[in-house]
């Protein structure tokens, strides 16, 4: 029952960043283009693309540590 709690609470938290993130984005007039391997995005607010990058972080960070919680509670 305290994985969910921490996985709701994961979920609440960086959905309520990101819809922050949008409404924070609405008028920014600086663009650019992120290029991956084969293609390259449209383009895009240079703040979502470091906001966004922020918080995939912080999921990826938070799905480890609670990985980590929960061998050390099985361990016990």
């Amino acid at each position: 029952m305290n994985l969910l709690k921490k996985i709701t609470y994961l979920i609440l938290f960086n959905s309520s960043l990101f819809i922050l993130l949008i409404v924070g984005l609405q008028n920014n007039e600086k663009t650019s283009k992120v290029n991956f391997i084969i293609n390259e995005t449209v383009k895009l607010p240079i703040g979502f693309i470091c906001g966004a990058s922020f918080i995939g972080g912080s999921i990826a960070g938070s799905f480890i540590s609670l990985k980590i919680i929960n061998k050390k509670e099985l361990s016990s």
